[in-house]
């Protein structure tokens, strides 16, 4: 995108324009992603309906699965809409205000999720390593408080970009933004101003969540391998280990997609821009749509669910 030395005032509306240098085939991009949003948000629905119907899903580790699936609904709900828009019926303005809470959002959801995960995985912790303190440690109402804190360390988090946006940033030199949603270093981009210190701030929320979640999720799965291979019992080894396979999956899938794409923009220069926003547009819709799957196919309580759904109509 170039950069005009003409400066405009805060905008009322600005112009998202999808992937650009694919504008001629964006109808067709838009195929999957709708499938993928379609499939996100039913399979978190039915999953959400599976937990909250049965009593012998009530444990936490269910009910962190029912909290990471309102938010895959939510993140997805907060993109696709809007890039669907913009691929097959070319409505690509957004008032600057509603930029700003989609990006918002965006960010939020994706902390959120991050913490959730970090939740499982304390949960799988002790549950493993501690199990006859499982039930004493991780009650209903710490459950409730970890879900609470989650989300109000995410939203406390971005919501500094939106203010740092707002007072600091007054002239742009385009209303054109080059991406297919709202991201916080797509509209700072596009100021005219020092945008040192928002970049900064940016780096500083992705880095905090991120590194704080990784470390404390890693370091919880070596103390669990190490004390799964301790088990005397092959039997128990095996039941142990298959407990964490689905949240193992859902974990690698995110922050693998997550580093792809941060050290694609990052050191990706001679990376056609076309590519970049695709994969950070893929590293968004793509968990939300996977995680009801994974979580169907690996767990082993839901599937006795499903089964027993389809064979009642059957």
């Amino acid at each position: 995108m170039s950069i005009s030395n003409v400066t405009i005032p805060t905008p009322s509306v600005l112009t998202l324009t999808g992937i650009p240098g694919l504008e001629s085939v964006q109808s067709w991009i838009g195929i999957p992603f709708c499938a993928m949003y379609l499939t996100a948000v039913l399979g978190n629905s039915w999953l959400l309906s599976i937990i909250r119907s049965e009593r012998s899903l009530r444990e936490p580790m269910y009910l962190f699965l029912g909290m990471l699936a309102v938010t895959d609904i939510a993140l997805s709900t907060s993109i696709v809409p809007k890039m669907l828009g913009i691929f097959w019926f070319h409505v690509s303005e957004i008032y600057f205000d509603a930029c700003l809470l989609q990006m918002w959002l965006i960010h939020t959801f994706q902390c959120i999720e991050s913490g959730i995960l970090l939740a499982m995985a304390l949960d799988r912790y002790v549950a493993i390593c501690s199990p006859l303190r499982h039930a004493a440690i991780f009650t209903q109402q710490l459950v409730t408080q970890i879900g609470v804190a989650v989300t109000l360390r995410a939203a406390i988090l971005v919501a500094p970009s939106l203010v740092l946006i707002k007072c600091r940033l007054y002239l742009y030199h385009t209303t054109v933004i080059s991406h297919s949603y709202c991201e916080h270093m797509a509209i700072v981009k596009l100021a005219a101003g020092n945008i040192r210190v928002n970049k900064i701030y940016g780096l500083f929320v992705a880095f905090t969540v991120v590194g704080f979640d990784l470390t404390i999720i890693t370091l919880s799965y070596v103390q669990i391998f190490m004390a799964v291979f301790r088990l005397p019992q092959k039997e128990a080894r095996l039941k142990a280990v298959h407990t964490c396979v689905p949240h193992i999956c859902v974990f690698l899938q995110l922050y693998l997609l997550a580093f792809f794409s941060f050290f694609t923009h990052r050191f990706g220069g001679h990376i056609p821009p076309y590519i970049h926003i695709l994969f950070s547009s893929i590293y968004l819709v793509v968990p939300p749509c996977l995680n009801p799957l994974v979580y169907g196919a690996k767990t082993k309580q839901i599937r006795i669910h499903v089964t027993k759904i389809f064979r009642s109509r059957k």
